[in-house]
């Protein structure tokens, strides 16, 4: 073949694939720094297929935890340090531990009252007691379940060498699994440092350091407190005083008391609000005829939902009429609908106002945690303190518990708003009121009506947890129902429940769409 045959493009391309080529390997060896050209050989191999492709990594088999976390793993560190003490501590007990050790402490307890009905035995017989037949059936079947308990005891103890076993199978898979899947893991981290160079690299001394110290403390912690228990009592519990739990409640009692005493009016006027607006929801929804409520209920399902979803909720109303639920279903309402209001008209605004400014955002985020994800009996016990028991507090509760989604999700719905069209509006001279009103709200409103809907919904998941500090309607039946274990009234309270969140779900839901 003569020289002009051969494509200036052809050899272009195959220069640049040789130097791309040489560069991958420069690179791995930069980043694993030990035994370089292994690594090559198998993160081409890993390359090559985007499949898992299995290789074997000796070094990682042996040291399993410890080679993943030195390499910075420890995504896969972890959930091996765990299989591998698990698998170790199952050796450790078949060889070292007292399998029986329980079994024999309740033979212990019982031969102890053993003793004490032979004695009761004995005197019985002596003065010719009428119970001496009671006594002897009562020693006979302690001596039985004794003699149960010992059978179960030895079995136990047999089972040492096949406890052993498993936990060497159970090591065996682990460390196959860490030697097939460690270039695989590595070759992934490898591609990421390509693009993060502060990704860490090699094997520095300090990480192996670390992992070595971590994984063997874990794991011989682990197999001593099982192989030996109860012998190490810092290993069983942990170290406390009493003092400090004591001296903690006092300081928490001492500070919510100086609180209710330097917050006194406060707390009064706001309890005075929230009665006055419950009051007046209370009036509309309970004391109007009960065919007002049902009809505009029906009606406004209608025009919302459409007219399958009002037939369905004029079911559901005349279901909670016909079990004598409509007035504890209309005070749940009214309940509801001042928990969810106030949680409304605070929560929007306050939405809207974080959006925009992520440090406020950032500083009331934590707070919404504790929130949303604290049980509702520990933040009950602080609000009973200021407000008393009754319906007030209930609200108080129920606005804590259900008052979040609708900030946060105000919050992801205004921050979803496309720059673009607000820097056309802007463009066009709207001003900052204008953005709000016209297309930040508008564009932004499916987000915050799903908010609305999930404040209702987890307002009504309060309804029994409310009854229990003086809230009345259907979760007062549900708690009656519970505390005398009366299965038929719980169960169609929980109904009419259900058919309250179901009729707000589709009128805010179908408004929505």
């Amino acid at each position: 073949m003569n020289k002009q045959d051969i494509n200036p493009l052809e050899d272009t391309e195959s220069e640049a694939a040789l130097a791309y080529a040489e560069e991958r390997r420069e690179n791995i060896r930069t980043f694993v720094r030990t035994n370089p050209d292994y690594y090559i050989r198998n993160f081409d191999k890993i390359g090559a297929s985007s499949r898992f492709t299995p290789t074997f990594n000796l070094m990682a088999g042996l040291f399993g935890p410890i080679w993943f976390g030195a390499r910075g793993l420890w995504s896969w560190a972890l959930p091996f340090l765990i299989l591998e003490a698990l698998a170790f501590v199952q050796i450790a007990r078949g060889l070292f531990g007292d399998l029986a050790a329980e079994a024999m402490a309740r033979i212990a307890s019982i031969e102890g009252t053993l003793e004490l009905r032979r004695q009761q035995l004995a005197a019985a017989i002596e003065n010719g007691s009428d119970r001496v037949d009671a006594f002897r059936r009562t020693v006979e079947s302690l001596e039985a379940n004794i003699g149960g308990i010992r059978e179960e005891a030895a079995a136990l103890a047999a089972q040492g060498p096949w406890i052993v076993l498993t936990g060497i199978i159970l090591l065996v898979l682990a460390k196959a699994t860490q030697a097939t899947v460690a270039n695989w893991a590595l070759e992934g981290r490898f591609s990421d440092w390509l693009s993060d160079r502060s990704i860490r690299s090699g094997l520095p001394m300090e990480q192996i350091a670390f992992s070595a110290v971590f994984m063997i403390l874990i794991v011989s912690t682990a197999m001593v407190h099982y192989s030996f228990p109860g012998r190490f009592s810092l290993l069983s519990a942990f170290p406390t005083d009493p003092d400090i739990r004591l001296t903690s409640i006092a300081w928490v009692e001492d500070f919510i008391a100086f609180c209710v005493r330097n917050s006194e009016t406060f707390f009064e006027w706001l309890t005075f609000g929230i009665r006055s607006l419950l009051d007046a929801l209370e009036v509309i929804l309970v004391q109007t005829p009960w065919i007002v409520i049902a009809s505009l209920i029906i009606l406004l399902t209608w025009l919302t939902a459409g007219i399958r979803t009002a037939i369905y909720s004029g079911a559901f109303l005349a279901y909670m009429g016909l079990l004598g639920f409509w007035e504890a279903a209309m005070t749940t309402l009214a309940l509801l609908g001042t928990a969810a209001c106030l949680s409304i008209v605070i929560g929007i605004p306050l939405g809207m106002f974080a959006a925009r400014r992520p440090r406020f955002y950032a500083f009331i985020q934590p707070i919404m945690d504790f929130m949303q994800t604290m049980p509702a009996f520990v933040f009950m016990v602080p609000v009973i303190a200021f407000f008393g028991v009754g319906k007030p507090a209930a609200v108080v509760v129920t606005m804590i518990f259900g008052g979040t989604p609708v900030v946060r999700l105000t919050v992801l719905g205004l921050r979803g708003v496309p720059e673009s069209v607000r820097e056309a509006a802007i463009s066009f001279g709207a001003s900052k009121w204008y953005l709000l009103t016209k297309v930040d709200l508008p564009l932004a409103s499916p987000s915050i009506r799903a908010g609305i809907n999930q404040t209702i919904m987890l307002s009504l998941a309060m309804v029994v947890v409310a009854s229990l500090i003086g809230a009345k309607g259907l979760g007062e039946d549900v708690l009656e129902a519970l505390q005398y274990a009366n299965v038929g009234q719980g169960i169609l309270a929980g109904f009419s429940i259900l058919f309250c969140a179901m009729i707000l779900d589709r009128i805010v839901q179908g408004a929505r769409k």
